[in-house]
């Protein structure tokens, strides 16, 4: 009896294409969504002159032991900090209550007036598939992420939540992909050099109070390298951020409007 012939190594993932991404704009949960490794692709594109905003649904305020009026606070000014490590030009909190987001029409509306005021070339979000991340993923991920999916398109439609144009004077706006990081079947990859793995590091650290909440939390460094390098070796690089990709009709064209 003879062995089953060896399968052929998987390519590798193609670089994401960023000829014309002059912006992005990253939308997710919670403060620390960005720190387990995207945070590194975010100090990748701002040390090369690339505009990265984040907007944050909730303030992470259910997510500690303490009260919500202290930890929404706290928790906002670790996010701070966090940006800082890694460039980013405007953080906003959106405001909606941590732990019972539904993906209805008013956070589609909040991702909406978000994309129309900032005009990102690319929006980036995190994993929000129903299995992710080892076991079943938290609620508020997967009603961001549906969200986020279906406020792009109402970003980009004149006829839907016509106040934010009428009202608030946001005149439509199509993003040309959505990234989603974090996810178990990558299409393309964002090499990052090793100052941008330290800069991730260093932006998870921020959050010290959450991370000696939770219980038995690894140290950054001892897990968001390996991460990044277990990304590079699906690319074929060092390191890299490894990114499911949607193409909305405009990666790489700057003309959207």
């Amino acid at each position: 009896m003879t062995d089953p012939p060896a399968r052929p190594a998987p390519d590798p993932l193609p670089p994401l294409p960023e000829d014309g991404i002059a912006s992005v704009l990253c939308i997710v949960a919670h403060p620390d969504d960005m720190e387990y490794g995207a945070s590194a692709a975010v100090h990748a594109w701002t040390r090369t002159g690339v505009a990265v905003d984040y907007a944050l649904m909730t303030s992470g305020e259910a997510g500690m032991a303490q009260a919500p009026e202290v930890v929404g606070p706290l928790r906002e000014v670790e996010q701070r900090a966090a940006c800082r490590a890694v460039g980013v030009r405007e953080l906003e909190f959106l405001g909606h209550p941590d732990g019972m987001l539904e993906p209805g029409l008013a956070l589609r509306r909040s991702v909406a007036r978000v994309v129309r005021r900032h005009r990102p070339d690319v929006v980036l979000t995190a994993n929000f598939e129903v299995e992710a991340y080892g076991g079943l993923n938290q609620a508020d991920h997967r009603a961001t992420g549906l969200a986020v999916v279906d406020g792009l398109r109402d970003a980009a439609n004149p006829w839907v939540f016509r106040e934010l144009a009428e009202v608030e004077g946001l005149a439509a706006w199509s993003v040309g992909a959505l990234l989603v990081a974090g996810h178990e079947r990558p299409t393309h990859a964002k090499a990052v050099a090793q100052e941008d793995v330290d800069a991730a590091v260093a932006s998870l650290h921020c959050h010290a109070a959450y991370l000696a909440h939770v219980t038995g939390h690894p140290a950054p460094e001892d897990f968001i390298p390996e991460l990044l390098r277990a990304g590079g070796e699906a690319a074929g690089a060092e390191h890299a951020v490894a990114l499911r990709v949607h193409d909305l009709g405009g990666l790489g064209s700057r003309d959207r409007s």
